[in-house]
């Protein structure tokens, strides 16, 4: 036992002493063709990274390599930007992730008190070639609760705690957004809503609460006597009205998007419309609104009626009418490692090449207000990319590694990363249950 420790502790350090040497030490990734995204693509270019951020990014004998840097060969490869998932559910967020059945508005749920950070999904997600995700709770409820973007930085062998997780704003508080829902998913029993009706006048009722909570908190001007008490619930949909906090909103049918729309302009949310089945049918609408859309490409039939009228076609539709145009895993509905298929499929359908792959990136970015930092390869960004095997649109193609921050987090060519990847025993570790006493192959008998 205590070789093993030993083993163990000193694999530990290496692995720390080269994360930290991958981030300090410049690299300079050289010959592949990299996809910007918010520039042209540059068929034989040069990345630099150090500490963590995009130093340069042009093409071969355009860009200086500092000295001293790790210069890798990746000449017949193509790098493109970490994908962005807008909609993810990996974790064990789901189904029991956020609110419970008590009642069908709970925004003061917090997400990042429920995820599992040894879900074996985020290795799938890494596999996929992707870096940052809008982790959510289930749309179960017209307000399920508070959402949490989450960079996958898993290159740290020790056991990991969701602060790994955090992107932080300029208060060092963890950034998310709130979850919310209409159409069918909310309609239950009392307390929850019967009908579509019944779900809005909910959800107005709650913000004109908000509204007067903080209205309240302002004429008391920090005396402690005129405070009204605390309300974690009201205070998340006052963020939410004052901007600080993204709805991200569950919808289908046409009918349910035109009342989200409403309800934004009502109560100034700034909203993204998560789905949107029927969205082609009132694209014009949306792109009035300003209001972007995080679409979800399903590509066999079934689910809920009220998504049957979805098409390849609406990503390009609301690219044409210039919505900003999102793609979503929902994971598990669509699986991490295939989430580039979602772009492909819409380009076939009549999306822009350029407005797919933004879709899958950067367009993402912006609706979680991380474009600034994430998204795309610019000089003075975060160091997330993907090394791809060749086009990101092909069926063939494969993630051959990922990087976060300058940090490698999946390697195809390590035995378990790829394990990941391609799936297999082992792949699902935390779906396995506790047994006393079964024969494993992998641990040599009975546990």
């Amino acid at each position: 036992m205590r070789a093993t420790g030993c083993l163990c502790l000193a694999w530990s350090l290496v692995l720390s002493a080269n994360t930290l040497l991958s981030q300090e030490r410049p690299q300079a990734f050289v010959g592949a063709r990299i996809i910007r995204i918010e520039a042209d693509e540059i068929d034989s270019g040069v990345l630099v990274i150090e500490k963590g951020k995009i130093v340069a990014v042009g093409a071969a004998g355009e860009v200086q390599i500092p000295d001293g840097a790790n210069k890798v060969d990746v000449a017949g490869r193509v790098i493109m930007p970490g994908l962005v998932d807008t909609h993810s559910h990996i974790g064990g967020s789901g189904g029991l992730g956020g609110a419970d059945g008590s009642g069908p508005i709970q925004p003061g749920v917090r997400i990042y008190d429920s995820i599992n950070v040894h879900d074996s999904g985020f290795k799938r997600a890494v596999a996929g070639g992707l870096t940052t995700l809008n982790i959510m709770p289930g749309s179960g409820h017209l307000i399920s609760g508070q959402t949490l973007y989450a960079k996958l930085r898993l290159a740290n062998p020790k056991p990991k705690k969701i602060d790994q997780f955090f992107i932080v704003d300029s208060d060092g508080a963890p950034m998310g957004g709130l979850k919310m829902a209409n159409g069918t998913n909310s309609q239950h029993e009392p307390p929850f809503p019967g009908t579509r009706g019944k779900s809005a006048f909910l959800v107005r009722e709650q913000y004109i609460k908000a509204r007067e909570y903080q209205d309240k908190i302002v004429r008391a001007a920090g005396d402690p006597a005129k405070l009204p008490p605390r309300d974690l619930n009201l205070e998340a949909l006052v963020e939410a009205m004052r901007g600080k906090r993204i709805v991200h909103h569950h919808t289908h049918r046409h009918d349910d998007i035109m009342t989200v729309l409403r309800l934004a302009q009502e109560f100034n949310l700034h909203v993204v419309l998560h789905h949107v089945s029927d969205g082609w049918k009132v694209a014009d609408e949306i792109a009035a609104a300003h209001v972007p859309c995080s679409v979800i490409v399903i590509d066999s039939p079934g689910g809920k009626l009220e998504a049957r009228y979805a098409r390849f076609e609406t990503g390009g539709i609301l690219e044409k009418a210039g919505v900003l145009t999102a793609f979503h895993t929902d994971d598990w509905i669509t699986d991490a490692r295939v989430f580039r298929r979602s772009a492909a499929l819409a380009v076939r359908a009549g999306m822009s090449r350029a407005g797919a792959l933004k879709a899958l990136t950067l367009a993402g970015a912006e609706m979680l207000g991380l474009d600034k930092r994430i998204g795309s390869l610019a000089p003075g960004k975060d160091a997330d990319f993907a090394i791809l095997e060749n086009d990101p649109l092909s069926v063939y193609c494969k993630t051959l590694e990922t990087w976060v921050e300058g940090v490698k987090v999946f390697d195809r060519g390590d035995p378990t990363d790829y394990l990941y990847a391609v799936g297999g025993y082992g792949a699902g570790h935390d779906q396995s249950p506790y047994l006393c006493c079964f024969d494993d192959a992998d641990t040599g008998g009975a546990r």
